[in-house]
């Protein structure tokens, strides 16, 4: 009777290792996440063009004494102070913009050109 109950203990013993062992060592393999967050901030600069470009566009501002230039990508938005979209063909030389830019590095790279009305005067 003793072999017996021995049997049994050892059995169960072996049946719960062949069964739960693998969870076990699964639970040790398991990968550890890690989280990035990045964080963009968007700034804005308002001035006159002074150059347009495909890739790029260079306004004066009040600020400066030398245009700055921004990057511009095939994912930059122009629009008009309504938010409305503009032709790209707009923005020339002399019109007054507002431009949303992010920098990657040391480039600029203007997300949205919000071009503005210009007021014509008569003599």
């Amino acid at each position: 009777m003793k072999k017996n109950i021995i049997r049994t203990f050892c059995g169960l013993t072996f049946l719960s290792v062949v069964l739960f062992a693998p969870q076990v060592l699964a639970q040790g393999a398991v990968e550890k996440k890690t989280e990035t967050t990045t964080t963009t901030t968007t700034t804005t600069t308002a001035g006159t063009v002074s150059q347009f470009g495909p890739d790029s566009i260079a306004i004066r501002t009040s600020t400066s004494t030398a245009p700055v230039t921004y990057s511009s990508t095939k994912t930059t938005t122009y629009v008009d102070e309504n938010g409305k979209a503009v032709a790209v063909e707009t923005v020339k030389s002399g019109v007054p913009v507002t431009i949303h830019y992010t920098k990657n590095g040391d480039k600029m790279v203007a997300t949205k050109v919000v071009v503005k009305k210009t007021m014509t005067t008569t003599p």
